[in-house]
């Protein structure tokens, strides 16, 4: 059955043939291009570009007409690009607004509709409502204004032009991060591209970097991109097996990060917040303020008291973080499902400068990455963290939701001494740890997540808070 059109935590998504048709797509890029019309920067027009999934090149073709139609200039990418690269363009090029056309790490079947703003990051929520109310004004249309010119007429004209993206960004990269350090240090990496669109970025640029994964591959080899240790296990076994001082995944669209040790050890997104934020401030002298979602490890906490450094908590989103990013000078800023963004580089999730920062903090540190986590540990105990995802019917999210609504006094045995109700419910435990429950804002599931001094703890928490209530 049909959903109605409606912008979750990151954008539009849909399943592809089912809501995501080129019909709907019009419509979403229509409400959006009105919207923009009336932007201060409309003259320097939007940045699109578009993602490896199927028929992805063909829907930003027709989101491109779309906004040209309605007199806004289009810069589109002339391939696949990552989600960062194209928001670093909007920022490069000064345009209103950048387009992703990217369902990021979602199954193949799904594709979306992101917004990014003219500071290279998420579109602030009210942006986006302002599209919805926009998009609530066409809906209600019996038909849509004819489009005036085919895509092939505007690019003739000129209202389109293409936009090579892949050489900026790596130059932009390139003054960000010492490249020469990294190649010079003998570190061997090992970067799974997960058939998502950071396939061939850095074939150039490293002579020590070996890649999975990087061929064009819509249905991702039947594999979900996210970058998470279920998805993950060639990877990780090459890295052990080969000899790799780290391995590196990218999701989908290449914003997110995923990270193998040495040992053929995933290192979650959690460890890599800590990790960065430590070489960011220790190695590289950075200071600022650190913002994390709602998801994020209390390490973070531990730090920033520590470092002496103002930490902000805000809902899961990067989008929330980009907020702050752009009103406070914060030095690093993330959500615990692998996005980061610092203040040297942008306001944005970028997966691939991310691996190389921890490459580049290797090379500084002369030490490998099971060392820096295990000296993370030593310092501020052990933390250990699980997150699990059940898909289940209405009734069950609703019964579940309102269950933790009303609050429980122990889970799996451990008190309940404080909670949260930032985003979701979140429990905090006698003994250390917490629980966080939370409907997803793109998918059809809950999201239970566990921080703990044990994997142990973890499990017997999530299989607490999972049971049927």
């Amino acid at each position: 059955m049909s959903q109605p059109i409606k912008f979750g935590t990151d954008g539009w998504r849909a399943v592809i043939g089912d809501d995501y048709t080129f019909a709907n797509l019009d419509k979403v890029a229509l409400a959006t291009a009105r919207h923009y019309k009336k932007h201060k920067k409309i003259r320097n027009g939007i940045v699109i570009g578009y993602d490896a999934r199927f028929m992805s090149k063909e829907f930003a073709e027709v989101v491109a007409a779309t906004f040209a139609n309605n007199g806004i200039k289009v810069k589109l990418s002339d391939s696949i690009a990552t989600t960062p690269a194209i928001s670093l363009l909007t920022k490069m090029e000064k345009a209103a607004a950048g387009i992703v056309i990217t369902a990021s790490h979602n199954p193949s079947k799904w594709n979306g509709f992101e917004i990014k703003g003219e500071f290279g990051g998420p579109a602030f929520p009210e942006t986006v409502e302002k599209v919805e109310k926009e998009l609530a004004k066409i809906l209600k249309l019996k038909k849509l204004p004819p489009q005036k010119k085919s895509f092939k007429q505007l690019l003739e004209k000129g209202t389109i032009s293409y936009i090579s993206m892949k050489q900026r960004y790596l130059d932009d990269l390139m003054t960000k991060l010492d490249f020469n350090l990294i190649k010079n240090s003998g570190i061997r990496i090992l970067y799974d591209v997960m058939h998502g669109a950071g396939q061939g970025v850095l074939n150039d640029v490293l002579p020590n970097v070996a890649r999975l994964r990087d061929e064009y591959n819509p249905s991702f080899g039947g594999t979900n991109p996210e970058p998470i240790a279920l998805n993950l296990q060639t990877l990780m076994r090459r890295v052990k097996d080969e000899g790799f001082h780290i391995g590196i995944a990218t999701d989908g669209d290449a914003d997110r990060i995923g990270a193998v040790d040495e040992f053929g050890n995933f290192v979650d997104s959690q460890r890599i917040f800590a990790l960065l934020l430590k070489y960011l401030v220790e190695q590289k002298g950075q200071t600022g303020d650190v913002v994390k979602t709602f998801s994020v490890t209390t390490m973070v906490d531990k730090l920033c008291a520590k470092y002496g450094l103002k930490m902000h908590e805000t809902p899961i989103g990067f989008k929330y973080v980009c907020r702050l990013m752009t009103e406070h000078d914060v030095l690093i800023g993330g959500e615990e499902s692998g996005g980061l963004g610092t203040k040297i580089h942008l306001p944005e999730r970028d997966g691939i400068f991310l691996g190389l920062l921890l490459c580049e903090m290797m090379a500084t540190r002369q030490k490998s990455l099971s060392y820096l986590v295990q000296e993370l540990m030593d310092e501020f105990g052990q933390h250990e963290f699980k997150r699990i995802d059940k898909h289940m019917t209405e009734k069950e999210k609703v019964a579940i939701m309102k269950k933790y609504k009303k609050g429980v006094k122990e889970i799996a045995g451990f008190r309940v001494l404080d909670r949260k109700n930032l985003d979701g419910y979140k429990f905090f435990l006698e003994g250390g740890g917490w629980v966080l429950v939370r409907a997803s804002g793109t998918e059809p599931l809950i999201r239970f997540y566990a921080e703990a001094e044990s994997q142990e703890k973890c499990d017997a928490l999530l299989e607490a808070v999972t049971a049927k209530p």
